[in-house]
């Protein structure tokens, strides 16, 4: 069983991160859109059931979701609480459109205000940024700060963004410092040449595809850096790999969907649901800190955290890997024992 009160001290920080935690992209209207009551329910639900850790971004709903954020833990003392946010978009009026926020013309995010994202990974622009955050959340410090998405603004983010973060770190304005993504390449030059404490990586470490063992996750073991996964369903079909699901948001391939139909044959021959071994499986790697639960409803919260309880046999992993479905040299979670509860 996993316990999402558990927590990993991230690195040196002093700061202890809970196993579980609430990503809130699906709470900013993500591909489909939602109601203020609905989020801060999933939110407060969430509390309720003992989780600790929320993730946001500006990004998400385009400030809706750090603003939900900031309704739901109304009245909640900081100190209870540990926060990430990311930075390196600014919300403004007119912002140019960002196709890669888009697929087959519809954007990813839906009904947000008419402030747009706008690329900025200057000093001053992480700065306005953490400023801008802070407001919305409606809190008077973030634990966490995260480079968000530098794909194609790698020097930046490497240079005057890691240095606005690093300087907020050393002033005790934030307690841990890093990036998220869901691509590897330009995630470990990060880790390489900067000293990071923490990344989230979405989608690269799942029972689908481990590709962030190649050189993402060896490199953060070499730098001590502490791994938050975000996007353990691959965006759905690790729960329903039916025709029409989809995989990194977009409809998964003929190929995607086989693999992830055997996935789902071995589990079903262990009695076990795909989506409690697709949660628990990146748990088990030991630079791995945390898992990002995103949710939409309180259905969706309900079943995610009823996952954390599922005892999985080791001999499912072991079939995983003698069908070539799992990295040999993945670790996996040791199986529940009996009156260890």
């Amino acid at each position: 069983m996993i316990d999402p009160q558990a927590t990993v001290q991230i690195g040196d920080t002093g700061l202890r991160l809970p196993r579980i935690g609430l990503g809130t992209a699906s709470l900013g209207n993500f591909l489909s859109p939602i109601s203020d009551e609905d989020a801060a329910a999933v939110i407060a639900r969430a509390l309720g059931r003992g989780i600790r850790y929320l993730d946001t971004a500006p990004l998400y709903g385009h400030g809706l979701a750090e603003q939900r954020v900031r309704a739901a833990i109304a009245g909640i003392p900081r100190d209870e609480l540990v926060i990430s946010t990311k930075v390196g978009r600014l919300l403004r009026e007119g912002a140019p459109r960002d196709d890669s926020q888009y697929f087959n013309g519809e954007p990813f995010y839906k009904d947000v205000p008419s402030a747009g994202p706008v690329w900025d990974f200057s000093e001053n622009g992480i700065r306005q940024s953490v400023e801008e955050s802070l407001r919305r959340v409606g809190v008077d410090r973030f634990d966490i700060l995260l480079l968000h998405d530098p794909d194609e603004h790698f020097e930046q983010a490497s240079t005057t963004a890691y240095k606005a973060l690093s300087e907020l770190r050393a002033d005790g304005e934030v307690r841990a410092i890093g990036a998220g993504m869901n691509s590897t390449s330009v995630l470990t030059k990060l880790v390489r040449d900067c000293d990071l404490d923490v990344i989230l990586l979405a989608g690269r470490y799942t029972l689908l595809d481990q590709s962030g063992m190649d050189e993402l996750l060896p490199m953060c073991v070499r730098r001590t850096t502490s791994v938050v996964v975000g996007g353990v369903f691959n965006s759905g079909i690790l729960i329903d790999p039916e025709p029409g699901t989809t995989f990194d948001y977009v409809p998964a391939s003929a190929e995607v969907l086989d693999r992830a139909r055997r996935i789902r044959g071995i589990c079903a021959r262990h009695d076990v649901p795909m989506a409690a071994a697709a949660v628990q499986f990146p748990l088990a790697h030991p630079q791995v800190c945390s898992v990002l639960l995103g949710p939409r409803s309180l259905d969706e919260l309900d079943m995610d955290l009823g996952l954390l309880s599922v005892d999985i046999p080791s001999a499912l992993w072991a079939d995983l890997r003698a069908e070539g479905l799992l990295r040999p040299d993945a670790p996996c979670p040791e199986p529940q024992l009996p009156g260890s509860r």
